[in-house]
This record gives structure tokens, sequence and C-alpha cells, in this order.
């Protein structure tokens, strides 16, 4: 039989793992300064499972750890339990959850040159850049390419948007575009209000990368230029753009439908 995880009960609001959750949950930046990331809820905590990660530390509140289930109890090496009347003081959810996970985290390094990829052009929006994820994990890209000034993928608004599709995907942040437009050895796509092929005419390559820009500012200059082709979405309602997300979904599925001949 194995081991039982160690269990230890925090009762103090000075206690060093209440101040660094604090942070993670309510810090879009801790993360990258203490190299580990929250997950807070059943639904983040169980995508994780699935896909293999292990939590440094499995966190509950002191009336939830009785009625834990074994898959959470049994996660992590060690478990927390955090008293009731400290638990909302941490948490950045307006209802909070009663358990979460920490996970040690450390940043991709390189991009890899051919794998689908969505990059993200100084995207600013947590709910975007979440909801992209999804789109791109829902849809085989498996690459992220955050250019510099993007929102911090790991940060807790994110995760909560990306609802378990970051532990399906690379991600990797930071980058600048004149570094990414030489590195990735993909077909750029870019999409545009103004110029190129209809999306539900266009061929689309497979693998490629789908750039997605700056919510007011559209995508940069030098990735404007380096783009293999530039893609427009009809709108017969008439509308004059779409948001970043929904734009997102739509060229993603496209290529995703474009990609299955070639899988099968």
């Amino acid at each position: 039989m194995p081991a039982q995880p160690f269990v230890s009960l925090i009762e103090s609001s000075a206690n060093p793992l209440v101040k660094e959750l604090r942070r993670l949950a309510q810090d879009s930046n801790a993360y990258r300064r203490l190299g580990r990331i929250w997950l807070e809820g059943d639904h983040l905590c169980s995508a994780a499972l699935v896909r293999g990660q292990r939590p440094a530390l499995a966190v509950f509140s002191e009336s939830f750890w009785p009625v834990a289930s074994a898959q959470y109890r049994e996660a992590a090496i060690k478990n927390v339990v955090i008293a009731d009347a400290l638990w909302a003081s941490f948490s950045a959810l307006e209802s909070p959850a009663p358990m979460g996970f920490v996970l040690d985290w450390q940043p991709a390094q390189e991009l890899w040159q051919d794998a689908p990829t969505v990059v993200l052009d100084r995207l600013q929006d947590a709910g975007n850049v979440g909801s992209i994820l999804r789109s791109a994990a829902a849809f085989g890209f498996i690459q992220i390419a955050a250019i510099r000034g993007t929102a911090a993928l790991w940060s807790p608004k994110v995760l909560r948007a990306g609802m378990g599709a970051h532990f399906a995907l690379r991600l990797v942040e930071g980058l600048e575009a004149q570094t990414l437009a030489e590195t990735l050895r993909l077909p750029l796509l870019v999409t545009s209000s103004h110029q190129g092929q209809w999306l539900h005419q266009a061929q689309l390559p497979w693998p490629c990368a789908w750039v997605m820009g700056h919510e007011g500012q559209g995508v940069s200059g030098l990735l404007e230029q380096r783009a293999t082709g530039h893609i427009r979405i009809a709108q017969p309602g008439g509308e004059e753009s779409l948001n970043v997300a929904a734009a997102a979904a739509i060229c993603l599925h496209a290529s995703a439908a474009c990609a299955e001949p070639m899988r099968t």
C-alpha cells in the first residue's frame, strides 16, 4: 500500500505558504518570480492530472479536506489544509473553490520550428488569451508563441479562461517578433479586414502558424510583412470586425478542417 501524503494544518495568516498563495492567486506575474503556479478549483486540477501533471502541493480548505476524493488526496507528495477563515484571503474567485494545486513551473526556452503554432502578438486581454488557448488545443495546434507585451500566459485569469488547455500546449513567452519570424519554419498566416483571400475559399497550409494581433492595433508591421498569406473572414451581417478570440476560433477550426485529409 502506498504511503499516505503528509498533511499539515495552517491556521495563521502570517504563514509563508499563505502569503505565497496570495501572490500566486492575485499577481499576474508572480509565477515568473516564484517558479510556481496556482490552480484553483476542481476543473483546472482535474485537467492537470489528466495531462500527467504532478502537483508539488495539494491545498484544501479545512471543511473540504474530510470529503476530498482520493484522486486529489493522493495527487501530491504533500497535502496542506488551511483554516476556512483564511481561505478567502488568498482566493481570486468571487466564490472561492475549496481546493487547489501548486505546480512547479519552468518556462519553455525555445520554439519548436515546425509545430502547428498560434502566435499571440501583444494581446492584452486575459480572457481573449485563455479563449484562444482553448481553441488552439481543440483544433490541433500544439504550440503558443507569445510576443513580448502579451498578457502573462500562466496568470490566474488566463489559466481560468484556458480551462485546462495550458496542459495540452507548449507555451513560449516573451518573444521578439523578429526572432519568431526567423525561427518558425512554417507558413505564417495573418487575419486582415481589407486584403487577402476569403477564409471559406482558401486552401490553408498545414502545418502553419496563425498570428492573432493586438485587440486595438492588430498585427505588428514586421509580422505583416513576413506573412505568407492574408486571410479575411466573411461577415455578411455587416459588422466591422470580430473579437480576436472569436476570429481565432473560426480560423483555427478552418485550419483543422483543411488538415484532416492530410492526417488521414
